[in-house]
């Protein structure tokens, strides 16, 4: 099972960038005639909170790729013990398999409404069947998902690390994205907003 982690994780990883940004940015740039990332490139609070985004994505990236070229270093540095067997292994891959394929559920039913940050110069619909029946973020919840996967089938202080400011990140972009829907969509997002938790259920 460990050979299969150190082959598993770094090669997930790529597919989950290729598939759910890039391959869904291309499609839906293609369909509306411009970038769907519109996360802002100035220096304000935002602006930054994006750049923390990219930054955690590359050392996510540069973490991965060394677990496979070093395994027997990296592999062992910072190892929570008590998690360190097959059970929790298994659970996490399977948590980031289910993980990946429900963002890619939930992009592909945003169509062109799904976005890399908050764009303010297009009015996009508000999507609220599917997936997002249950849950008010169900991209982000994906994300989520996958660095806790991420953290028990590699269960490192540092995989930890990961899921933790990932956490944080996200939330804030979430509340974000709240502020702004519902100046875009008003009485609706509030209503919907009402009816179904920010991540799943309840919350």
């Amino acid at each position: 099972m460990t050979d299969f982690i150190r082959f598993f994780i770094p090669l997930y990883f790529v597919l989950f960038f290729l598939v759910s940004f890039v391959g869904i940015t291309f499609a839906v740039a293609k369909r509306i005639g411009k970038n769907p990332n519109v996360l802002p490139k100035d220096d304000s609070a935002y602006g930054l909170i994006g750049w923390y985004f990219k930054l955690t994505l590359f050392f996510l990236f540069t973490y991965t790729i060394l677990l496979f070229l070093f395994h027997d270093i990296i592999g062992q540095a910072f190892r929570i013990s008590f998690l360190d067997n097959d059970f929790f292994r298994y659970l996490g891959v399977i948590l980031m398999i289910a993980a990946l394929i429900w963002v890619f559920i939930a992009q592909w039913q945003m169509k062109d409404s799904w976005r890399i940050g908050i764009d303010n110069d297009t009015k996009t619909e508000l999507v609220t069947q599917g997936l997002f029946r249950f849950s008010r973020n169900p991209i982000f919840l994906g994300m989520t998902v996958s660095l806790v996967g991420f953290f028990l089938a590699f269960p490192t202080v540092i995989a930890l690390t990961f899921l933790l400011i990932g956490s944080i990140l996200m939330q804030i972009q979430i509340r974000l994205e709240e502020e702004f829907l519902v100046k875009q969509h008003g009485p609706i997002y509030l209503a919907y907003k009402k009816r179904v938790g920010r991540m799943l259920g309840l919350y």
